[in-house]
């Protein structure tokens, strides 16, 4: 691979204009096809589960009761103090407000508060149903704003109006925030090299590959749906992973014009050896994220695979469109004489014994007592990730929603007057073709449901006596994400086989809380097995990279500790309220169920890109010289600063994303900073030179029978560089092991 993508690295410098030419119209071509078929417009955030028991009878009641099948908002109107909505006058203006809002788009049906016994005890709240022809993905953009704007009229008229629902929930949102991560990683970049052209270079070629993925993302949300959520984690990785593609490889192209390499040379070299890391790193973050597709939850595969393409294009743009720029940049990317960065540079060659960086300065410190800092890290990891015990997952709704936001205010004032029940309501769906009595049958199922725990009311049946079946709804004590609601769906489904039993009928629980919880069930069944996978695959990777066993075990260990102390962060920043104002959650809550198995595949993925850059350059140092300790300190001098400067990168582009009014995404952004600061810092820079230096030379064995069957990948190019002819002392500056 090093050879393949050496000769790539040439053609792409050599031919730099056709390159640019091919990326800008594939770039156009893309778009294209976005502004053709699809676009941001028709994001689709509708949570299915096939196979499920609410979804066969979500997908039987489009059918049997369409009116009821699509998604729906409520319109809660509060009276004046000292006034009722029961007064003539706020009759009226209820009435007249509801009124336009059966003109409303996409609107099939109005349900009175009257009709429906939704008003409050105390007659200050009433709440009216307005059931949508669509689920929540197929309605229009501005269809739930022009009904905010048909009940206006009630506001108005003095009466509070909010309207809320699955059908108002709150949808991922970027705004300026993304720039300020973009602002931060120029600065770590242009720190990093010394220089503004060297420290753009990695900007412009990871927004050329974001621009690919997302219009490429949003191409295709007119065949098929594309959640708001997997535009924008598509969006997060791949800024942070093609920035730090091209932060690898820009840094070793300068060090090798620093050390007098020629620039078409230099970027051959560097496409040929860090590239091919790169390329490494970069297919075990699709593998991994690709890997989403086998839980069987749409929405979590199109996340998947769109954050796999961000990441795929990524690594296409680092190794083609990359060193064109390069050779657009030529000989103007070298470090000037005397120069901050050359001094840097020359610093590295350094041979009498005394640490060339900061980096090599902390590794030579946490190496100094091996089993003390194993020690200390394994009591902090601990410490953080001591809330996981705790976990409890949910899909976010409407009482998570942004505190001033309407639907937040309908949430909370129907769960101040009706009960925290009454925001997500259960449909039971009976099928009574086979009963001898359907009514008869209806009833006693209505009679069984409100005889189990944790039911706070039971409407009226509806009946389709043309299909046989009856719709029941059910309101539970407890809100959508709680314990109990959750009970009592395991409780009603538990019944189905007695009242089967009693009446011949047949019942499905269904409805927006039932999907959610049966969506929350078969992610928690899958984090154990995917987890498995993942850690399974990281050993066999670097078993193949790095011919070592205790490298794999040792890295597979430090992923287990990143992922533990960063699920114990996010249950104490979001479960239990610790430090969530500052980034504008008011309310702790359930962690979405959705973040611990995308973190798994993200954080795997990442993980692997450190261990390998910083490991790589470590077996380089032991092969050329047999001394593991010196080994430790040597990787950590050439590539410490270049790690930390990913790091930070990574750092700040998720940090960009805690400003969107999304709590899921919120969610993934906090949990990945955290992850990526961990992995990075904790793990990979503490944990790791600290086990390698307590097991020195058992760090590197692998047995014989084992090493002849395994092959070698070469991922650092270290035959490469004995065909480049490169001067002797320019080869072991830059790689250890060169001349061995």
């Amino acid at each position: 691979m090093p050879t393949l993508l050496h000769r790539l690295g040439r053609l792409a410098y050599r031919h730099r204009r056709r390159v640019l030419a091919l990326w800008l119209a594939a770039i156009a071509a893309v778009v294209g096809c976005m502004l053709a078929f699809g676009g941001p417009g028709k994001l689709d955030d509708t949570f299915t589960i096939p196979g499920s028991q609410s979804q066969q009878a979500l997908d039987r009641l489009k059918t049997d009761f369409p009116a009821f099948s699509g998604t729906s908002a409520q319109v809660v109107f509060t009276a004046p103090a000292g006034h009722k909505v029961t007064d003539p006058p706020e009759q009226a203006a209820i009435h007249a407000a509801l009124t336009a809002a059966q003109s409303a788009p996409q609107v099939a049906k109005v349900v009175d508060p009257a009709a429906a016994h939704a008003v409050s005890a105390d007659g200050s709240t009433a709440i009216a149903q307005v059931q949508y022809e669509v689920t929540s993905g197929g309605l229009k953009s501005g269809s739930v704003d022009q009904l905010r704007t048909a009940v206006d009229s009630a506001q108005q008229s003095g009466l509070d109006v909010q309207v809320g629902g699955n059908a108002a929930q709150t949808k991922a949102k970027q705004g300026a925030s993304d720039l300020i991560g973009v602002g931060v990683a120029m600065l770590v970049l242009a720190l990093t090299f010394g220089s503004l052209l060297s420290a753009g270079l990695p900007l412009l070629s990871a927004i050329a590959g974001v621009a690919t993925a997302i219009a490429g993302v949003l191409a295709f949300t007119g065949v098929t749906a594309i959640s708001s959520t997997a535009q924008s984690l598509a969006l997060m990785i791949g800024l942070a992973v093609g920035i730090d593609y091209a932060l690898f490889i820009v840094s070793r192209h300068r060090a090798q014009l620093a050390h007098g390499t020629t620039p078409e040379e230099s970027a051959a070299l560097a496409v040929g050896t860090a590239g091919s890391a790169v390329v490494f790193a970069g297919l075990t973050v699709v593998i991994a994220m690709a890997g989403l597709t086998v839980v069987g939850i749409p929405y979590l595969t199109v996340m998947g695979l769109s954050a796999a393409a961000a990441v795929l294009i990524a690594v296409l743009v680092a190794i083609t469109l990359l060193p064109a720029l390069l050779g657009f940049a030529g000989a103007r990317l070298k470090p000037r004489p005397r120069s901050r960065a050359m001094r840097r540079e020359q610093a590295l060659a350094r041979t009498d014994g005394r640490p060339a960086n900061a980096g090599e300065r902390w590794f030579r410190l946490v190496t100094r007592r091996p089993l003390i800092t194993i020690a200390l890290v394994l009591a902090a990891v601990g410490a953080l990730a001591w809330p996981a015990h705790s976990l409890r997952m949910a899909l976010p709704d409407n009482g998570t929603a942004p505190a001033h936001s309407s639907e937040r205010l309908a949430y909370d004032q129907i769960s101040k007057e009706f009960g925290p029940g009454f925001n997500g309501p259960l449909l039971v769906l009976a099928d009574t073709s086979h009963s001898a009595d359907p009514s008869a049958a209806t009833h006693q199922i209505v009679d069984s449901i409100k005889a189990l725990p944790g039911v706070s009311a039971v409407g009226n049946p509806v009946a389709n006596p043309a299909a046989h079946t009856a719709l029941i709804q059910v309101v539970p004590t407890g809100g959508p994400a709680d314990q109990s609601t959750k009970d009592l769906v395991s409780a009603i489904r538990g019944d189905a086989a007695t009242i089967t039993q009693q009446t011949g009928a047949t019942i499905g629980v269904t409805g927006t809380t039932a999907v959610s919880i049966d969506v929350s069930a078969k992610l928690n069944a899958a984090l154990i097995p995917f987890a498995a996978v993942v850690v399974g695959l990281s050993l066999l990777l670097l078993l193949l990279v790095f011919r070592s066993l205790v490298v794999p075990l040792k890295a597979a260990a430090g992923f287990l500790l990143s992922i533990a102390a960063t699920l114990g962060a996010a249950v104490g920043v979001f479960q239990w309220g610790h430090f969530a104002h500052l980034i504008g959650v008011d309310k702790a809550g359930p962690v979405s169920s959705f973040l611990p198995i995308i973190l798994l595949a993200v954080l795997f993925g990442l993980a692997m890109d450190y261990e390998v850059f910083l490991v790589s350059r470590m077996r380089e140092a032991y092969v050329h010289h047999r001394q593991p300790l010196r080994a430790v300190h040597e990787g950590a001098r050439h590539s410490a600063r270049v790690v930390t400067a990913a790091a930070l990168i990574m750092i700040a582009v998720f940090a960009s994303f805690l400003g969107s009014d999304s709590l899921m995404l919120k969610q993934i952004a906090l949990a990945l900073a955290i992850g990526v600061a961990l992995d990075a810092f904790v793990i990979r820079m503490t944990f790791v030179p600290a086990v390698l230096a307590l097991t020195r030379h058992a760090a590197w064995w692998l047995p014989r029978r084992l090493a002849r069957l395994l092959p070698d990948l070469d991922i650092e190019g270290e035959r490469l560089q004995h065909r480049t002819g490169q001067p002797e002392a320019t080869v072991h500056q830059l790689h250890p092991t060169a001349g061995r």
